[in-house]
């Protein structure tokens, strides 16, 4: 790595002549600044952070606070956290990843500490601490999901709520009057806001089109297997033959076995659709309609955001929502009389 000595050296100046000309705190010929600067660029020399900091600069850095909880799903918050890296880095910006369970602790550590040039906030819970800290200061912030106060913040999310609408709606379409929805553990329903948002579409939107809707749970954990069994057992056994899941991909084959397990084919004697799935659901042994939540829509929308509001952009504070789609796999078939 090129240091300020080198270019100092190559450039024929003292090293305070370089700082001077690159940081702008005091003035050097026009001559002597463009001869610097041909140097720097020619040499690859790049200013660390603290010397962009003290010079008032840019740091080219985005913090992200994914705290990581025992009862993260990991998976699915590291597609959000690579989908958000790869974005900043098209832009020119690294990011600075802030693991701690009290998320409150990261965010006012880098805020004081002047580290960063904006923060993207992940993981979002209903009233989630990180919102009142956002409204605070003046670090551009973005988050990656809603919370139930936004008053004064930026957010950006799939539309959730529109997505559990979709869903209902095609299993209505298919003249199914009966649907249940395997959802996400309890702990989700509890800590984060997204699944509330489906389905709480999901429930107005069966409730307008006379539907009757049944929800469970996945259990405490993503990988309870006993409870997504009795939970689908116990559906079949009250005749339900339309199923809606929002929960991980474990869940999803969970659901297919014990149908499978009972002679049941998706496609022909069951409708099955997955509500904002955030993995690869052709990866499934049985192709199923998805409504996918695509980590990379989000995470550039709000890196995008991050980087207008520094370059000067007078952004509105509001809520993003992103338009759900439905792709067709030919799992939904009109319900049998």
């Amino acid at each position: 790595m090129t240091t300020i000595h080198e270019v100092a050296e190559a450039a024929g100046v003292s090293i305070s002549t370089v700082s001077y000309a690159l940081s702008g705190k005091r003035p050097v010929s026009e001559k002597t600044r463009r001869r610097i600067e041909e140097v720097a660029l020619s040499l690859a020399y790049e200013p660390d952070a603290g010397a962009r900091m003290l010079a008032g600069r840019r740091t080219q850095i985005f913090a992200l606070t994914e705290p990581l909880r025992a009862d993260t799903h990991a998976p699915t918050h590291m597609a959000f956290v690579l989908a958000t890296a790869v974005a900043a880095r098209r832009r020119g910006y690294d990011i600075l990843l802030l693991t701690d369970e009290q998320a409150s602790d990261g965010m006012n550590r880098v805020v004081a500490s002047h580290l960063v040039d904006a923060i993207l906030v992940l993981d979002v819970a209903p009233d989630d601490e990180r919102a009142d800290i956002a409204r605070s200061m003046r670090t551009p912030t973005v988050f990656i999901g809603v919370p139930d106060d936004w008053r004064g913040l930026t957010c950006v999310d799939l539309d959730f709520e529109a997505a559990g609408c979709l869903a209902i709606d095609r299993l209505a379409d298919a003249g199914h009057v009966r649907v249940t929805l395997v959802g996400q553990t309890e702990v989700a329903y509890r800590k984060s806001n997204f699944p509330r948002r489906l389905l709480r579409g999901a429930q107005d939107r069966a409730i307008e089109r006379e539907i009757a809707l049944d929800r469970v749970t996945s259990g405490e954990s993503a990988t309870d297997a006993s409870a997504v069994r009795e939970a689908v057992e116990a559906a079949l056994a009250r005749g339900d033959r339309a199923f809606i899941v929002h929960a991980v991909d474990d869940v999803h084959v969970l659901l297919l076995d014990t149908l499978a397990a009972h002679g049941l084919q998706v496609g022909k004697d069951v409708s099955v659709v997955s509500a904002a799935a955030s993995f690869d659901t052709s990866t499934l042994a049985v192709p199923i309609d998805v409504i996918p939540l695509v980590p990379q829509q989000s995470c550039e929308l709000a890196v995008d955001l991050a980087v207008r509001r520094l370059e000067g952009d007078d952004l509105a504070a509001r809520v993003h929502l992103i338009p759900p789609e439905y792709h067709s796999a030919g799992s939904v078939v009109p319900a049998r009389g």
